[in-house]
């Protein structure tokens, strides 16, 4: 069983239920997308307690009513594999939107900013004030090209072996480019975060992919949703304590992010 947050939408131990009806599966399911926007196969077999034969029925049923998109391994949700932007298929579109608006206001002409991929990241790119003139490197496609509806900005796409779930460049000569790069501020969207697992993810790639956009800036900012507080997955980015600053939709003062701060990590 993985651990970290799960959501609680049903009474009782949902793990230990072995006749879950289908329908609770499905919600259950969805929930992890649209939260996590990317869902392993292996990780619901282990949190719904079924067969992989049972999930993969699952995924293949939601995929053709539209919910998600399945894909190899798992699913992805239709907001994170957007070609064009809309509204109504982004996952808590409002605690975003606050977020963007948060982490906005942190950047200033002449800045060089580092953007991963993620629809938080996304919302970001679309809120910059149109006479912003700065510098964005990201190797995220979506996000790119989102950045070049900015004309007063200069957008430069990190190319490398394209991920076709996640629309995010990896590989070494992502990992190369960004060891020749020294950012004022890395925006990095968060899939799973935890105070004492710290900024975790469960693709290796995107892992290495993250690390050296760390290492590639002064200042490293993650943004996400209160819902993927206290999650954990399979590989470590780094401790809660590299993170510069952590915004949420939440105010700096809300119990749930007291952890937090108790880490010595700056909240907006």
């Amino acid at each position: 069983m993985m651990p970290g947050k799960q959501p609680a939408p049903w009474p009782g131990n949902l793990k230990t239920s072995l006749y879950m009806l289908k329908e609770e599966r499905h919600n259950y399911i969805l929930n992890e997308v649209r939260i996590h926007s990317r869902v392993l196969l292996t990780d619901l077999t282990q949190q719904l307690n079924v067969s992989e034969d049972t999930v993969r029925r699952d995924l293949k049923e939601l995929d053709e009513q539209g919910m998600i998109r399945k894909v190899h391994g798992g699913a992805i949700s239709n907001g994170y594999n957007l070609n064009h932007y809309q509204e109504n298929k982004i996952y808590a579109h409002d605690s975003k939107a606050k977020i963007a608006k948060k982490a906005s206001g942190l950047i200033k002409d002449g800045q060089v900013i580092l953007m991963s991929g993620g629809t938080t990241n996304l919302e970001l790119a679309r809120s910059l004030p149109e006479q912003l003139k700065a510098t964005f490197f990201t190797p995220s496609l979506t996000t790119a090209l989102e950045l070049l509806n900015h004309e007063n900005s200069e957008t430069i796409f990190i190319g490398g072996k394209l991920s076709r779930e996640a629309k995010i460049a990896v590989g070494g000569s992502v990992i190369n480019t960004l060891s020749e790069i020294q950012a004022d501020i890395c925006f990095l969207g968060t899939g799973f975060l935890d105070p004492n697992s710290g900024l975790t993810e469960f693709d290796w790639e995107v892992v290495q992919m993250k690390k050296a956009m760390i290492n590639a800036t002064k200042k490293v900012i993650a943004l996400t949703i209160s819902e993927k507080l206290n999650s954990v997955q399979k590989y470590k980015v780094c401790d809660v304590q590299a993170l510069d600053m952590l915004i949420t939709e939440l105010d700096p003062n809300h119990e749930q992010l007291a952890s937090y701060q108790n880490s010595g990590v700056n909240l907006l």
